[in-house]
């Protein structure tokens, strides 16, 4: 029997779309490094408030660095990723609060029909996603939610994703999407790029 798996914890909020690109690497790896990876739904605008951070769409020029960067990203590593053209509106307009409270519940995002479709998707029955949707609203549900976003807030977050990675007694906050090479240092383990051979092997 091999050494117990190390615990990673990913902070995310759907806002964040290097949020997805950090997912979609980790997921790739959780099989083939040695590690648990646990997804933590977290609210980025209660991380602003606390860290006194500012969003990128309040700076012209961050938000569009961030629009290509996104694109360029997605390209580099293979993730379908799209912003739409209002994507700083719906960040600020609509938010993730409904989508997140919905994570915390462990399933998919956005608004109710499309959470609904996802939840089909997946293979839920309407009446088990029409149940959980309900239960966005429940107080357990929005402390949850709460109790996640102060939890990354105390590692240090000031933005997302997140990854917070436990080994033996010690305990790393790394901020981005952009920070797997360095993880997987810390990890003892290799990183052979955005899509290792055997996710290349799949696709």
């Amino acid at each position: 029997m091999g050494p117990l798996p190390r615990t990673l914890e990913l902070f995310y909020d759907v806002l964040s779309p290097y949020s997805w690109l950090a997912f979609e690497v980790l997921c790739r790896y959780k099989n083939i490094w040695n590690v648990s990876l646990q997804l933590r739904p977290t609210l980025i605008a209660g991380i602003m408030k606390d860290s006194g951070n500012r969003p990128p769409a309040l700076l012209p020029r961050k938000a569009l660095y961030v629009k290509n960067d996104v694109r360029l990203l997605g390209q580099h590593l293979q993730v379908p990723i799209h912003l739409p053209k209002d994507f700083f509106f719906v960040v600020f307009e609509k938010g993730s609060l409904t989508a997140m409270r919905f994570l915390t519940v462990d399933e998919d995002i956005t608004e109710p029909q499309s959470i609904l479709a996802a939840a089909e998707k997946a293979g839920m029955s309407m009446g088990q996603a029409q149940e959980l949707l309900e239960r966005v609203s429940t107080p357990q549900v929005k402390n949850q939610l709460k109790e996640t976003t102060e939890a990354a807030c105390k590692y240090g977050a000031f933005g997302l994703p997140v990854t917070v990675a436990h080994l033996d007694d010690e305990t790393y906050m790394l901020f981005g999407s952009d920070r797997m090479e360095l993880l997987a240092h810390l990890l003892g383990e290799k990183w052979m790029g955005p899509v290792p051979p055997a996710v290349t092997a799949r696709l």
